[in-house]
């Protein structure tokens, strides 16, 4: 672990280090350590969401399956929500020397490792389900620190090019979960043990190349449990920039999983694809090729140009057309040209509104705390999304319906980024 902070700087000198907005590129070991942070934190999460959890489930219970796995994936949604902005709050008043960040990605890729060691020999269902919220916890606790670490090192003028090559880690990491949880071929217990491997791996060259700032104790806010729990409500009014930043998030990241939520059965009822287990590796495959190289090409135009709203318009708007072609085209190429469209938009949109996001928080003081309300606004569309698609396809005109309404969606996230008033 590695700190700028030396024993004889002042502590105005400090401050200003610590506090003050970013101006120096960030180097490439710095961004690569970034990078595989987000690769471990997240083949730790969607390994064992795509297919470990689910198939533990049907070792304790082929019956019961479904609903011992909507209960632990519940629990452990519940518990991200809670610890993404708590475990960034924690960050932002930490004085240690190593710096504000890096003790919480430790702490929590630790809690996390011990968590997937532990589901690995769960004795039952009770123990599955409190191991998975210890890695929910751990995990979201890292993410939270590592998020953080964006608007406290990189300057605006790269946020754009960072935020394309983090959101590439994350979809690596989510390709990487899958492919521990192919290679495993049914040993659950391995494959959490792989996950955890690839957690604290990936974590390793942070802890050295983080470069994470010292907060000297005389300017950490003095606390209160009042004052820390009314902290996680920042008021509209106050910073309208934020809200209309949080709700175009969330509108755009419910919209995108009502498009992914059902695809498996998508192509089995209204496609038709005779193998749709292995139609929708495919069309994940496609979705997530072209987000890698979207999301890499996005965020450097947008720091190029040096403009946000445009491209979070636009690419709200491609996400919206993918799910309107998935609506009125129900076949195998209009499933694939719709996740080849979704990849596009998605990909641009990942980059430059997490670029955006990080130019409407409130303080410097609290950024990790900013940035964990933000990330709600990607954790509750998974717990939402469900709860819209089940009646829409059931009771309300079956996938026509939820695409359309997903993409109307997607086109109201689009429009509040105009009332977006700080960036351009």
């Amino acid at each position: 672990m590695t700190s700028n902070q030396t024993e004889g700087t002042a502590p105005q000198q400090a401050d200003s280090v610590a506090l003050q907005e970013p101006t120096v590129n960030v180097r490439h070991r710095w961004t690569v350590s970034v990078v595989l942070v987000n690769i471990g934190i997240n083949a730790a999460f969607f390994g064992p969401i795509q297919v470990l959890l689910g198939q533990q489930a049907a070792h304790f219970s082929e019956a019961d399956k479904e609903g011992i796995l909507a209960l632990v994936t519940g629990a452990g949604a519940a518990v991200s929500l809670v610890a993404n902005p708590l475990f960034g709050s924690f960050s932002d008043r930490t004085i240690s020397r190593f710096g504000r960040r890096v003790p919480w990605v430790f702490i929590g890729a630790l809690l996390g490792t011990i968590g997937l060691i532990g589901l690995a020999g769960a004795p039952t269902v009770a123990a599955m389900t409190l191991l998975w919220c210890l890695v929910q916890l751990g995990c979201n606790g890292a993410l939270a620190a590592t998020t953080a670490a964006i608007p406290d090192q990189v300057p605006v003028r790269q946020r754009g090019s960072i935020g394309g090559l983090t959101s590439m880690g994350t979809v690596v990491g989510i390709l990487l979960g899958a492919a521990i949880a192919a290679v495993v071929a049914g040993n659950f217990s391995l494959g959490f043990i792989i996950c955890a491997v690839g957690l604290l791996v990936g974590m390793v060259p942070y802890l050295f190349f983080s470069n994470d700032q010292v907060l000297p104790a005389h300017a950490r806010p003095p606390f209160t449990w009042l004052n820390f729990a009314k902290g996680f409500w920042i008021s509209p009014r106050r910073y309208p920039d934020f809200a209309w930043a949080w709700i175009t998030r969330f509108l755009v990241n419910v919209g995108n999983h009502l498009v992914t939520l059902y695809l498996l059965f998508f192509l089995t009822d209204a496609v038709g694809y005779e193998n749709p287990e292995f139609g929708v590796l495919i069309l994940t495959g496609v979705y997530a090729v072209l987000t890698l190289i979207t999301a890499v090409i996005g965020g450097r135009w947008t720091d190029k140009v040096g403009k946000r709203k445009p491209f979070v318009i636009a690419s709200s708007a491609i996400i919206a057309l993918a799910a309107l072609i998935l609506a009125f085209f129900p076949t195998w190429i209009g499933a694939v040209t719709g996740a080849a469209v979704l990849g596009i938009g998605y990909g641009v949109y990942l980059a430059v509104d997490f670029a955006l996001l990080t130019q409407v928080l409130p303080s410097a003081v609290s950024r990790g705390k900013d940035m964990g309300v933000i990330n709600v606004a990607n954790s509750l569309p998974q717990v939402i999304a469900p709860l819209i698609a089940w009646p829409l396809v059931t009771l309300l005109g079956g996938y026509v319906t939820l695409y359309v309404v997903a993409a109307i969606i997607g086109l109201l996230g689009a429009v509040f980024v105009v009332k977006i008033k700080g960036v351009q």
